[in-house]
């Protein structure tokens, strides 16, 4: 079912919290499965400073979210932006098929703070991140 690492991140999730006063935060969610992320991010000098999640959703959720956050701490907001779905699956030693998009969440949740972060900052690519919760399709 579930790897080891997924386990321990479900019971022991790593940035788990909000961020106030955030730079950028990422608001997504797939409504199929009931899975709700925000993402908030601090950024200094084009770095990730700070990350913190609250999800709502199952395990994999909650591990998808705090690995998003252990891989992109630190880096540059271009790095962060190439963090995949398939990288989060592979830190978290894989998730079984059904919970792909849990993986597909976190990535995007990650995405829609730096392009939050990006808006305010006029560096954007013209539009804002979306208000309201992100429609996913079903894997």
């Amino acid at each position: 079912m579930y790897s080891e690492k997924v386990m321990d991140l479900f019971r022991s999730p790593h940035n788990m919290g909000k961020i106030e006063n955030a730079d950028g935060i990422g608001k997504v969610g797939n409504p199929v499965c009931g899975d709700v992320m925000y993402i908030y991010i601090k950024v200094k000098d084009n770095k990730i400073a700070d990350i913190k999640f609250e999800t709502f959703g199952c395990a994999a959720a909650i591990a998808t979210s705090s690995m998003i956050t252990d891989l992109a701490k630190g880096k540059t907001l271009d790095e962060a932006l190439k963090i995949t779905k398939g990288d989060v699956a592979e830190a978290l030693e894989g998730l079984p098929p059904i919970k792909m998009h849990c993986s597909n969440l976190a990535a995007d949740g990650l995405k829609a703070a730096i392009e939050d972060y990006r808006s305010k900052q006029g560096k954007g690519k013209g539009q804002a991140a979306p208000k309201n919760v992100k429609q996913e399709k079903k894997e």
